[in-house]
């Protein structure tokens, strides 16, 4: 008995649709090419901090940045901006008024202090006039 068909290779070979095949591979590349978020190089961002080109005769407050201490001074809360010291907050906003406020300004906060003189001091940072405030606590 022989079980074996005439034409042998009939049974083992499988008919492979490539028109299918086609179709999927387009597919997937159509959803990686839409599902893939496109960047810019890095060298294309912008940097968070910029200088201008200003002549060489420049202002030596340029570079230098505006901080406001708020630490206890003689046994008491107060605020330090240089060397002034200033122990009210209507004093601070006065002094705050005069300062230049495109540079911003950067409030020191020591662990001693309490948290009602920090946020004092950061809203009277806004009163005056100051869009970029900056916190920044002082740890001992």
């Amino acid at each position: 008995m022989n079980f074996k068909s005439k034409k042998p290779d009939s049974r083992n070979r499988v008919p492979l649709n490539l028109a299918s095949m086609i179709d999927v591979v387009f597919l997937l590349l159509i959803f990686f090419l839409f599902s893939s978020i496109i960047t810019p190089s890095e060298s294309q961002l912008t940097p968070n901090i910029q200088t201008q080109q200003v002549s060489s005769a420049s202002r030596s407050t340029d570079f230098s940045p505006q901080v406001l201490s708020v630490e206890i001074i003689d046994g008491k809360p107060g605020y330090r901006i240089g060397s002034r010291v200033i122990a009210t907050r209507s004093e601070l906003l006065e002094l705050l008024r005069e300062l230049p406020h495109e540079l911003g300004v950067f409030v020191r906060v020591s662990d001693s202090v309490p948290v009602g003189f920090a946020v004092g001091a950061i809203q009277c940072c806004r009163d005056a006039g100051f869009e970029k405030v900056t916190y920044v606590p002082e740890s001992k």
